[in-house]
């Protein structure tokens, strides 16, 4: 999962908190060291965490709440709403509009992984219908250009650069007048990555922005930067009007908390975060559902990756058996084919509540993807009354031993197998029976509350709304 150390800090203070017989003063400060802890240990900005703890403690005010009220849920409102806004600077960046030429460029440290950004952002858009080209402005770092001309051709995209010319906002200019003729309708500008201390590159890069004039310059930011993260995006928002950021390498580092700071540095959001070493593997930046994800309480993102790749005769089929609240191992079975297919599996898995840290350890997609595997071919072992029961954690010694034996796995794989997915039918035990609770029956507001955090279930419109909201994905 996306900075799974700082999520499962926060998560560990907040079960804390909720199991505490009294929730008072004391419990309260205790929970928000530990949060702090979190947020510090994953180089989050020092400021930024302190602001955080007094606002959490100026909402909470444990001795005005009157008697009967929530103080958990407040505490947890709380600590969610705050974590939002760290991320979420209150105002949106420009958005390219297809047929319609927008001019973005690429601004970073060097190392950041700028360039291969710059090609992942132009193959999310060409995916989108627009007609993307790529712009090396970058003449200070040996072998720029055939790492752009090898991606942009692996890509199919149309790129610009030069081994001969060393004035880059020469280059860019031609680049953006070539690609303005060819009709493209999204230039991306690649740059040379810099330091803040640099002032020769930092004053090229006011050069290059000043000479193409872009709709939107994008600072792309290395997610394992740690503390420094904050005064270098300040300067580069200083120099060439930063209007949005990338955050790359979330995907193999547990802290990144520091890149996070940027939004906080250069007051603009994050739009999208780089998730792999493919050309593919970058993920559009929410906010709600990345700080959800962040707590361990699934992303409704899934919703769309699943209509995607669950073909649409299946889809209510399927949900309705999700949504009973009988979870069989067939189901599972099911659950997992599906999933499989929705891409990087560690990815999709950290947006489903349940699913444990082991069986999606960070930056071992092909590990995950071959244990998930390995957990079907167990099943495939299985009987249809095996598959098809209630309640397999009966299952005997001899049983495991023979479906051990079938499939070719040892007796630990299928334990294994069997433990994940008691894990599983846990965390989708809390929908059964949902559209047979009254609307306002406050035990199921509380059972969904451990799924979903509060404000992004308001937002949605309570439990009702969400329950119509899978219903009409089949």
């Amino acid at each position: 999962m996306v900075l799974a150390q700082l999520g499962g800090g926060i998560s560990r203070a907040l079960a804390q908190m909720r199991d505490a017989t009294v929730i008072d003063e004391k419990v309260l400060t205790d929970c928000l060291h530990e949060i702090a802890r979190a947020l510090l240990q994953a180089d989050v900005h020092i400021k930024m965490v302190s602001d955080m703890r007094s606002n959490i403690r100026r909402i909470v005010n444990l001795e005005a709440l009157a008697a009967g009220i929530n103080k958990r849920r407040i505490i947890q409102q709380a600590v969610f709403a705050e974590l939002c806004k760290m991320l979420d600077p209150g105002k949106p960046s420009f958005v390219p509009t297809k047929g319609k030429l927008s001019v973005v460029m690429f601004v970073g440290l060097q190392g950041s992984g700028k360039t291969t950004t710059c090609t992942k952002y132009a193959r999310y858009h060409q995916r989108k219908g627009f007609k993307p080209s790529l712009v090396c402005a970058d003449t200070f770092r040996a072998g720029a250009f055939d790492q752009l001309k090898q991606n942009a051709t692996k890509a199919n995209i149309p790129y610009y650069g030069s081994y001969m010319e060393s004035d880059p906002v020469k280059i860019a200019v031609e680049g953006v007048e070539r690609f303005r003729k060819e009709n493209s309708d999204l230039i991306i500008v690649d740059t040379s990555g810099r330091h803040k201390q640099e002032a020769a590159l930092i004053e090229e890069m006011r050069q290059v922005a000043e000479a193409t004039k872009p709709d939107l310059v994008i600072f792309v930011m290395d997610g394992s930067i740690g503390q420094a993260a904050f005064d270098q995006a300040q300067a580069f928002k200083q120099s060439a009007s930063v209007g949005a950021v990338i955050v790359t390498k979330l995907d193999g580092h547990a802290k990144g908390g520091g890149a996070l700071s940027a939004v906080a540095a250069t007051k603009s959001p994050v739009i999208f975060i780089g998730t792999g070493e493919h050309i593919d593997d970058i993920e559009v930046f929410e906010v709600k559902p990345f700080v959800s994800r962040l707590l361990g309480m699934g992303d409704l993102s899934l919703v769309k990756k699943f209509h995607d790749v669950v073909p649409v005769d299946q889809q209510s089929e399927l949900m309705q058996k999700l949504t009973e609240g009988t979870f069989t191992l067939r189901l599972f079975y099911e659950l997992l084919q599906n999933l499989i297919n929705m891409g990087p599996i560690g990815q999709v898995l950290s947006m489903l509540p349940g699913f444990s840290s082991e069986l999606m350890p960070k930056g071992h997609d092909k590990e995950s993807q071959a244990k998930i595997k390995r957990y079907m071919t167990i099943m495939d072992s299985m009987t249809n009354a095996e598959l098809d029961s209630t309640n397999p954690k009966l299952m005997s010694e001899s049983r495991i031993s023979r479906i051990a034996r079938g499939s070719g796995r040892a007796v630990k794989d299928v334990m294994d197998m069997l433990e994940e997915y008691k894990r599983i039918a846990k965390a989708f035990s809390k929908f059964k029976n949902m559209d047979k609770v009254p609307k306002r029956n406050n035990k199921i507001l509380d059972t969904m509350n451990n799924l979903i955090p509060p404000q992004l279930l308001n937002q949605m419109g309570g439990i009702n709304a969400l329950h119509n909201f899978i219903k009409q994905m089949g």
